[in-house]
């Protein structure tokens, strides 16, 4: 089950960074809201994953997800730019998850 909540902590965290960029420096509202809400469910959803996962795996594997999610909805929610660079730079992240999440010692105590 701790996987499952880091996952969704991770999305959460993809969905928290989205409104903050709408908020526009904590000056909207609404979008200010609901960049602190999704901050907290996945903060909350981390801390359970973290009884469970070593601190290292679980915090890398969460800002992966975060980071390269983030990436995907820039460019194709707020029309970043997609340049070779940043796809290998993504990509290298990705692999970066795969084998900290393979390597000994990764999954539990």
């Amino acid at each position: 089950m701790a996987w499952v909540y880091l996952i969704i902590a991770g999305l959460f965290e993809i969905v928290w960074a989205y409104f903050m960029k709408q908020s526009e420096g904590f000056t909207r509202l609404w979008p200010s809201v609901a960049t602190i809400g999704f901050m907290i469910v996945s903060f909350a959803l981390l801390s359970q994953a973290m009884k469970v996962l070593p601190m290292g795996t679980a915090y890398v594997i969460w800002t992966g997800i975060g980071a390269v999610g983030a990436f995907v909805v820039g460019v194709v929610l707020l029309g970043e730019s997609l340049t070779l660079w940043r796809v290998l730079a993504a990509l290298l992240v990705v692999a970066g998850l795969v084998i900290f999440r393979l390597a000994p010692g990764g999954s539990s105590h």
